[in-house]
């Protein structure tokens, strides 16, 4: 047991000593990000080599083997020669330009990768890696000497809709046989719109409110400007909506009773569920609808509401809204059905005037009628249900809603058609 005296014999630590220990470790900090930068430049073959050479060296030399001995010198030779075509500057100036940034399913987008050798010295050989979603191209740019520029064209795919990251550029510098290789990188990514088809139709006008009162609504208020009938004083109610001339000729404080009017917001919920979809092309086509009708909306000068399963898409421009649904995917059962989302949507939009459900072909009617029954009271709703066998628009009714099927994206106009007419 220590007494108080070797306690205090005991040297403290002095300032001095931290200082010492941060500036080691810090020294060892960058020291070991270093070591990482120049592990990270060792390919796999690299590390396997260096074994072997380590491993015929040491063979050689306790088993008196020439042969190792000179296997393990030519293997290091080897290794040090590729390790050399890694010195050398890779600062190229790089710019990453898309022809468009939004593009429909099908039509091509082009780009054009350009380098450029802004130093004073020359720039060797080197491999260009351009990551494009999942995949990446690879270009070959040659010696550039100091002011000269290497352009080079590419066109993506655009088959399938989404959201496709294009970057960023990696600089990549490495050996013929592919045991090291350093790359860098350069500029920052793009993203690609590949927006869903869609089409134009005029003369079925989703937007059917349009004064500037909004719709009446069966519920009635105090207070509003659709008028509906005369009531008598009751305490509380606003002495500006008395009616003179009924109160003159009753002898009774007469007020005005008004209707409860809606303004024009119109709302799209998309199902995203996967398993109400018989198909992939299902979903699309329900996904092209959702982006057709809306945009219809925004034309007509509706306020436009778009939901899906877990989250609102922004949708107050045409192109915010074929932006948010280039991102749309197929959710996991646990953020359940159609029913679900219209309960979203009853909550989060009770006054909603038009609501249309976007489906597809698995939703029984049962799920699909407890769907309508849960939206808002007093809107208009349309459900639509993406099913790519229907040859011709059908329409049904369930309940209050009018439901057609499509079977392609130009079926929609004649749909709307049916329900309308």
């Amino acid at each position: 047991m220590m007494t108080t005296e070797a306690l205090e014999a005991s040297p403290a630590p002095t300032t001095r000593d931290a200082g010492w220990r941060d500036i080691a470790a810090v020294i060892g900090a960058r020291l070991l990000a270093r070591l990482r930068r120049i592990t990270a430049a060792i390919r796999p073959l690299a590390w396997v080599l260096m074994a072997l050479a380590v491993g015929f060296w040491i063979l050689g030399q306790i088993g008196g083997w020439a042969e190792f001995t000179f296997a393990a010198v030519v293997i290091a030779i080897t290794v040090a020669l590729c390790a050399l075509f890694l010195i050398g500057r890779t600062a190229y100036d790089v710019s990453l330009d898309l022809a468009r940034t939004r593009v429909v399913v099908g039509e091509r987008a082009i780009g054009a990768l350009t380098l450029a050798n802004r130093g004073t010295r020359a720039i060797l050989p080197s491999r260009v890696v351009l990551p494009v979603g999942a995949g990446r191209g690879e270009f070959g740019i040659q010696r550039l000497a100091p002011g000269e520029e290497a352009e080079e064209l590419f066109t993506i795919p655009t088959q399938r809709r989404g959201v496709v990251k294009v970057g960023p550029v990696s600089v990549v510098r490495g050996d013929p046989l592919g045991l090291f290789e350093r790359a860098h990188r350069r500029d920052d990514p793009v993203d690609l719109f590949v927006h869903p088809r869609t089409i134009l139709f005029d003369g079925q006008s989703l937007g059917y409110l349009r004064d500037l009162e909004g719709l009446p609504a069966t519920d009635l208020s105090r207070d509003d400007v659709s008028f509906h009938a005369l009531l008598e004083y009751q305490p509380g109610d606003d002495l500006r909506h008395v009616h003179w001339k009924s109160t003159a000729r009753t002898g009774t404080l007469m007020m005005r009773q008004y209707e409860e009017t809606r303004r024009s917001h119109f709302v799209i919920g998309l199902s995203r569920a996967g398993f109400e979809y018989a198909t992939p092309e299902d979903f699309e086509l329900a996904i092209s609808a959702a982006g057709s009708i809306g945009l219809r909306a925004i034309r007509d000068s509706q306020r436009v509401d778009v939901r899906v399963q877990g989250r609102e898409l922004p949708a107050g421009t045409g192109k915010q809204l074929l932006d948010s649904l280039s991102a749309v995917k197929n959710s996991r059962p646990r953020r359940g059905g159609i029913d679900d989302l219209a309960g979203v949507l009853a909550r989060t939009m009770p006054l909603a005037s038009v609501v249309v459900l976007i489906c597809g072909s698995k939703v029984r009617s049962d799920d699909l009628r407890m769907a309508c029954s849960r939206l808002p009271f007093g809107a208009r709703v349309l459900a639509v249900v993406a099913d790519r066998t229907v040859t011709t628009p059908g329409l049904r009714r369930i309940g209050e809603a009018d439901v057609v099927t499509i079977g392609a994206l130009e079926q929609i106009p004649l749909a709307l058609q049916k329900v309308l007419a």
